[in-house]
């Protein structure tokens, strides 16, 4: 059956994503919001001593400068940049399966925070950053489980070296706050900005 014509069909505006992970492109779409890939290519080097909040949301702005500098009319642009706070130690993707060996083993039978800078501007707009956190308890995992996961090769590219999309959700426990979040980007969090200023969720044109 075809859907009656109305504006409630009406494709609403394109969002450039700054970021060429389709995780972040895939939550974006499946929450019905057009997307346009475009990376940043930003330097993501920050001084040790930036603590892991103000890192992942000065990373973000970074990127959505970044790329809508190179942006060939005014748009409405979403950048994030996330991490794995473990104590005082921001933790971001492994190097290769020994570092992600070392995280998992860290991560086994604890909490620990995801957090996510996130960066938004509407056409012609000032950015506008926030910044999303959730804990994630995993479960106690043997020696053999840390293998077996890492023969997934789920942790490649993944920030703390698991994806909870994926068969990490085996070893999770518990999870306070936003599971988009563990993924890459908090939905409801890009939700509240962009209707703060002005995407029209309600009222596509």
């Amino acid at each position: 059956m075809t859907a009656p014509a109305g504006r409630h069909t009406a494709r609403l505006p394109a969002v450039v994503l700054a970021s060429a992970s389709p995780q972040r492109r895939a939550l974006l779409e499946a929450a019905g919001i057009p997307v346009n890939v475009i990376p940043s290519g930003a330097d993501e080097t920050l001084n040790d001593d930036v603590a892991p909040e103000r890192a992942v949301v000065d990373l973000a702005r970074r990127k959505a400068e970044a790329v809508r500098g190179r942006l060939r009319a005014p748009g409405w642009l979403v950048a994030a940049d996330t991490a794995i706070v473990i104590g005082a130690d921001r933790i971001g993707k492994p190097a290769d399966r020994a570092a992600a060996r070392s995280t998992l083993s860290r991560l086994a039978g604890t909490d620990h925070a995801v957090i996510t800078g996130v960066a938004v501007a509407a056409p012609g707009g000032a950015v506008h950053t926030a910044l999303a956190r959730t804990v994630v308890t995993f479960a106690a995992l043997s020696a053999a489980e840390v293998e077996w996961y890492l023969d997934t090769g789920e942790w490649r590219g993944a920030a703390g070296g698991y994806r909870i999309q994926g068969r990490a959700a085996l070893l999770i426990t518990r999870l306070r706050g936003s599971w988009s979040n563990v993924v890459g980007l908090p939905l409801a969090t890009i939700y509240r900005m962009l209707a703060q200023h002005g995407y029209p969720f309600q009222d596509p044109r």
